[in-house]
């Protein structure tokens, strides 16, 4: 029983440990033999193409396909639309709390060298870059990782124009549900790859930007981790408190330890979604509420991931000496990381492609993708505890909203 428990959790990180050795690899070359990693560039730039052109199939036969998949859920329309709505507000809320933490304990910047700094960050105008970010002109221009939010404003009706379309729409249908299985194949392909290519990147980030890159990893990760065990313990247990009382934290925590548990063994929130259930049946959270906020929770509700997509963001602006800060460049890193958070949560692999939305949304060199996935990979265990526990400290809250007109407590 022990050999295997220990089967499963080597399973669960041996991606993670063999990207970080690469990784490793990678930055020892870089420090020690800078023309050797120089010339390793091409190899990661091989690894970033595949990434970047990978990214508007995939995304449009994921989001599609999930669309088309909530047909027959008509009467669950009410509860739907209170998860929505509860979820998009605690990832806010987990963003904003980040945007705090950091306002009171700012990353240091980092010195770089010219050829790679970018200025074309956070618009002035963020109405238009709200518009622009939305819709596009031309359907050619769907096609471009440039577009991505427009992107999944396209797949989402699409989705729907599936389902209205009932028996006339089955065979796009079949091409929809075809296309995203070969889709996540490809990506699987490509990620095989992702520890000789990121290493190879690496070497060369750390060879043009030196040991100051090092510095913004040890500075975020201790911001990231610090800021969410103050997240997961204080922000639960408020909205425990919000929808049972005191009597709601203490059942929260008592059913929590095995949820918990499992996201650091697994690293995978659709792995605790089984404990996340049985969790929710001891909150005597309604199986109405349990059965389908639970699962749409673990998909697309990623509370760490909206927290990290804002430390990520606020790493790269320090690697271009410019400060994380403004109206509009905060409003932007709002959308950036719920965004974010829906987009790791709903692909397989996502976390690559919510990375390439961070780059893409504030126009950051293509370049920096390997810095924010490095990122990615060591703060992942807290992340996915964040991520898997708050989806049923959200379902309480869902179900307090649920059973307000029956004044039903949590007990």
């Amino acid at each position: 029983m022990q050999e295997s428990v220990r089967r499963n959790v080597w399973k669960s990180y041996a991606g993670s440990v063999l990207l970080l050795a690469a990784i490793l690899a990678g930055t020892l070359i870089g420090l020690f033999l800078p023309r050797v990693a120089l010339a390793l560039k091409p190899l990661g730039d091989l690894f970033l193409n595949l990434i970047f052109t990978s990214v508007v199939p995939l995304i449009f036969f994921a989001v599609a396909s999930s669309v088309i998949q909530l047909q027959g859920k008509e009467k669950t329309g009410r509860i739907l639309i209170l998860t929505g709505v509860v979820f998009t507000m605690t990832a806010l809320l987990a963003a904003a709390f980040a945007i705090l933490v950091l306002k009171l304990f700012p990353l240091s910047p980092v010195e770089i060298q010219q050829s790679m700094t970018h200025t074309e960050l956070a618009p002035a105008d963020i109405s238009s870059q709200l518009v622009r970010a939305f819709t596009v002109a031309d359907f050619s221009a769907l096609l471009s990782k440039q577009n991505m939010l427009a992107l999944i404003v396209f797949s989402l009706l699409t989705g729907f124009a599936v389902r209205l379309s009932k028996e006339k729409g089955e065979p796009f249908r079949a091409f929809i549900f075809s296309g995203n299985e070969v889709m996540k194949n490809f990506l699987h392909l490509i990620m095989k790859i992702a520890p000789l290519g990121l290493g190879a990147y690496f070497a060369y980030l750390i060879a043009s930007l030196g040991p100051q890159l090092l510095q913004a990893y040890v500075e975020s990760t201790i911001v990231y981790y610090s800021s969410s065990l103050v997240y997961f313990l204080g922000a639960f247990s408020l909205y425990a408190l919000l929808a049972g009382g005191f009597r709601g934290v203490k059942i929260y925590w008592k059913n929590n330890i095995t949820p918990s548990l499992t996201a650091l063994a697994t690293c995978s929130s659709i792995a605790t979604m089984p404990a996340n259930l049985e969790a929710g049946e001891k909150m005597n959270i309604p199986p109405a509420v349990n059965k389908l906020a639970i699962p749409l929770g673990a998909a697309l509700h990623k509370e760490g991931s909206s927290l990290g997509a804002i430390i990520k963001v606020a790493v790269l602006f320090a690697i271009l000496g410019q400060p994380f800060a403004g109206a509009e460049t905060l409003m932007l890193a709002l959308f950036v990381a719920l965004l974010t958070s829906i987009v790791e949560g709903g692909i397989p692999n996502g976390g690559y492609i919510g990375e390439v939305f961070i780059i893409t949304a504030y126009g950051f060199p293509p370049e920096f993708l390997p810095v924010v996935t490095v990122i990615a990979t060591v703060i992942d265990p807290m992340a996915t505890l964040v991520n898997a526990t708050g989806d049923t400290a959200s379902t309480l809250l869902i179900t307090k909203i649920y059973r307000r007109k029956h004044a039903v407590p949590i007990t």
